[in-house]
């Protein structure tokens, strides 16, 4: 006993109102969450698959779902109504599949047109050394590249001289040809770039000497390239248009310029802001006074408080990196104030040391004594017998 058919618009979840773009939507899903592409060895999705490709063979032609809702199954069954069966290769299923296959495997018809159009041309990338103030305040660098110039001696036909490029006669100057494919839910359309003419529509039968059929000469040309300020190591700058040239009358691609920043001997760069350590004196950290500070921008005078501490951090607002977007705001600059200890003293500078020591409150000395002195003395017989004041 034959398995009874389900019926169609139930088969693509639609119903009986519904218009073709609303069945080609349903079938397309349907299509592609059960192809066998997508489910190799899986016979149920295959079944489905069939009967989905069935249904939209019958209800996307206006003839056919006349007769379906009127007679049912049985109107392509030889039933009532005498329509007969129904040949599947008679509906067109090539602008659907040619979209699934394309979803599939990334490409299908609407590429390859797209390939046949006008396309910009490939980008070319270089790389210049700038220094680190450069990259801060930008500048302007030369650069030697080797690009594609339209050849003078066949003005860019690729033809050579006195002869002219023919129409391609494999795909009648389309710039594409088509492939069928019979399959079980019909025939298959397939919509790709011409292997001879690569889509120009344009064969060279006599190509140019000079240019070798290609319409450009290789030519290496110098450039200057603006450097913009702010710019960080590793990024680049586009130069547009100066790139290779484009295909089918598209714009010629871009030349992107990286820039390598060199380091610097004392500063440090994060994003806009500037990084430095500077030392200074003990005297200077007690006393405080003024300092000289290296900055992109010179040298700046800066007034160090009394009693300022080892590994104290100030800011030099507006002496970093300009930002991209406006070179009137700037980051900042911040320094890491180290206190030096001299490791070379004069006697003299000792001794005055040791006096200073002594009379400051917190020398470790003076600490150790008013510990003692508060805790009392104790006295102790040294080895010669006489009596000593030990400090605990």
């Amino acid at each position: 006993m034959a398995e009874q058919k389900r019926d169609y618009y139930e088969v693509l979840g639609v119903d009986k109102n519904a218009d073709e773009a609303a069945i080609k939507k349903a079938y397309r899903i349907l299509a592609k969450k059960y192809h066998p592409d997508m489910n190799p060895g899986d016979a149920e999705a295959e079944k489905k698959f069939k009967e989905a490709s069935e249904a939209y063979a019958v209800l996307s032609d206006p003839e056919k779902k006349r007769q379906y809702d009127q007679f049912g199954h049985a109107a392509f069954e030889g039933g009532a109504g005498g329509a007969g069966g129904f040949d599947f290769s008679g509906t067109d299923f090539s602008d659907i599949f040619g979209d699934i296959f394309g979803d599939f495997f990334g490409g299908g018809r609407s590429r390859s047109a797209r390939n046949n159009g006008p396309m910009k041309g490939a980008n070319l990338r270089t790389s210049v050394r700038i220094s680190f103030e450069e990259a801060v305040f930008g500048c302007k660098k030369e650069i030697e590249l080797t690009v594609k110039e339209t050849c003078k001696t066949c003005n860019g036909s690729g033809a050579k001289p006195g002869t002219s490029p023919e129409t391609c006669g494999k795909c009648g100057g389309k710039g594409q040809v088509v492939y069928t494919q019979q399959s079980f839910f019909g025939t298959v359309r397939n919509v790709q770039t011409c292997p001879d003419c690569q889509g120009t529509g344009k064969v060279i039968k006599e190509k140019c000497a000079d240019c070798r059929g290609t319409g450009y000469i290789p030519m290496k040309k110098r450039y200057s390239v603006d450097i913009p300020a702010g710019i960080d190591n590793g990024q680049s700058t586009r130069m547009p248009g100066l790139g290779e040239p484009g295909t089918n009358g598209g714009p010629r691609g871009d030349v992107l310029v990286e820039v390598i920043v060199g380091r610097h001997p004392i500063f440090q760069r994060q994003e806009f802001n500037i990084y430095s350590t500077v030392p200074i004196s003990f005297a200077v950290a007690t006393l405080g006074g003024e300092i000289y500070i290296d900055t992109v921008d010179g040298k700046v005078i800066y007034d160090v408080k009394p009693g300022t501490q080892t590994d104290t951090k100030v800011r030099l607002k507006g002496k970093g990196v300009p930002s991209w977007r406006s070179r009137d705001v700037r980051g900042d600059h911040y320094v890491t104030l180290v206190v030096q200890v001299p490791d070379k003293l004069s006697h003299e500078a000792k001794e005055l040391l040791k006096q200073f020591d002594a009379l400051t409150d917190n020398s470790l000395n003076a600490t150790k004594k008013t510990e003692g002195a508060e805790a009392g003395g104790e006295n102790k017989e040294t080895k010669d017998g006489k009596k000593k004041k030990f400090w605990k």
